[in-house]
């Protein structure tokens, strides 16, 4: 059996888009692992992103686990910080969570 492939990258959400006293909670903070620059973070513009998390209630089909994509909308800063726009905004408990960088769509 061939080893199993992450067809993602793995990051950390780290807060909201925010001014000295004001918070945009509309636009979210990634830090995606191995990504250092604002070079490297150029290539994850347009990647699909998702909040993987457990709910307490089931749906309609019997499942806990749900999903809140969003997409990484250009960079945060010189070190390799992302900014990401949800579906719905992050919750804030969902700070330091890891979330899913899909490597698609492709602009290869």
């Amino acid at each position: 059996m061939a080893p199993q492939t992450r067809l993602y990258a793995r990051a950390k959400f780290v807060g909201y888009r925010r001014g000295l006293r004001n918070q945009k909670v509309d636009t979210s903070i990634l830090h995606i692992d191995g990504v250092t620059s604002k070079k490297d973070a150029a290539f994850y513009c347009g990647k699909r992103v998702a909040y993987v998390y457990r709910a307490e209630n089931t749906t309609k089909t019997g499942k806990k686990i749900r999903v809140i994509w969003g997409k990484v909308i250009r960079s945060h800063g010189n070190g390799g910080a992302v900014r990401a726009q949800f579906k719905s905004n992050m919750p804030a408990r969902a700070m330091g969570a890891t979330l899913r960088v899909m490597l698609y769509p492709s602009r290869v």
